[in-house]
């Protein structure tokens, strides 16, 4: 067991924030990650993953545990239907190219989301209709607590919107260590009326499309509008979607008729955060080395040398000028640390 002491977090964060890990270690396998865990010389652990869903805003001081577990496997299968297993450190849209080259299909959509296979259940990540929850089968996860391993199937997970289990009662607890999706082999289910699939689709001249077509299509989506992690500093979208009630949705389109939502049941909508924003007059603005991206108001970037306590300032700031414009609170996708 190496663990290196002082290291910078800026290469395992996809917003680039330059802070410090007083001490770290990368596990490539289940077993290093029973016995780091075990390890009783460092009380306070942090887990990390991908770093596409974090702020960091100050040196951590305790042990960061980066899991790095490779591998992707095939459990079951079916004339219809496979079941894929992949390890969590893979990355999550090499996972998603891996299962469209294969043309196991169901996860197109979900095409160049930032992070990794481990901490995609803990979000429920989700894009263009598709949530992860909609193809999940189960994850295995180790007990912070005990090492004991523990298999988490969809009803245990208690998937919501861009919420989970791992979000709430079993937050801090578990380290996902796999996660098994069951995807279709033949006669695919495309998703392609949210958002801009089709029109994009039309763009590349396709009618009929594959579900390989239709990731790249999410994929120019996305590279139109989202910032590369590796060119600008950012984790994708830092605020949640909010729903709101009718009576509110009414009263707001009263000065707002463009109001954009998204019919969630019978007395909820779904607005879009960053129509919110970009009404409130941020999209595009930039303070020094941080601000809002030009193409998308829900991303807040990092030029350069932004600290995360000043991205952390602008977020504050954002929520405040929404509520008080709209009487809506908006709240972070993002883990701030």
């Amino acid at each position: 067991m190496h663990i290196e002491q002082n290291i910078s977090l800026k290469p395992y964060n996809t917003f680039g924030i330059e802070t410090n890990a007083k001490y770290f270690i990368s596990v490539s396998n289940i077993e290093e990650l029973k016995d780091v865990l075990k390890h009783k010389n460092y009380t306070n652990k942090l887990i990390l993953g991908g770093g596409s869903n974090m702020l960091l805003t100050k040196d951590i001081e305790g042990l960061v545990v980066h899991v790095n577990i490779k591998g992707i496997s095939v459990i079951d299968e079916s004339d219809d239907h496979v079941i894929v297993k992949a390890n969590s450190g893979e990355n999550w849209h090499e996972f998603v190219l891996w299962c469209l080259k294969n043309d196991y299909g169901g996860l197109e959509n979900l095409s160049l989301i930032p992070g990794n296979v481990g901490t995609a259940p803990i979000q429920n990540i989700g894009a263009y209709g598709v949530e992860l929850k909609d193809t999940f089968v189960s994850c295995e996860a180790i007990s912070l607590e005990d090492q004991s391993l523990k298999t988490f199937n969809k009803e245990d997970c208690n998937f919501g919107y861009r919420n989970s289990i791992f979000k709430n009662e079993a937050k801090g607890k578990y380290v996902i260590t796999n996660v098994a999706f069951k995807l279709t082999k033949q006669n695919h289910q495309l998703n392609t009326g949210y958002g801009a699939i089709i029109s994009e689709l039309k763009t590349m001249g396709i009618k009929a499309a594959t579900i390989q077509e239709v990731s790249k299509a999410v994929i120019a989506i996305r590279e139109s509008k989202l910032p590369n992690p590796k060119e600008i500093g950012n984790s994708g979208s830092f605020f949640k979607n909010p729903v709101i009630s009718i009576e509110l949705f009414h009263e707001i389109r009263k000065n707002f008729e463009d109001i954009p939502s998204y019919p969630i049941s019978k007395s909820e909508v779904k607005i879009p955060a960053g129509w919110l924003i970009e009404k409130a007059g941020f999209k595009g603005k930039r303070f020094g080395d941080y601000g809002v991206h030009k193409n998308q108001a829900l991303v807040l970037v990092n030029y350069g040398n932004a600290k995360g306590e000043d991205i952390l300032k602008l977020a504050k700031l954002i929520q405040k000028t929404v509520k008080r414009l709209f009487n809506i609170s908006i709240e972070a996708e993002v883990n701030v640390l």
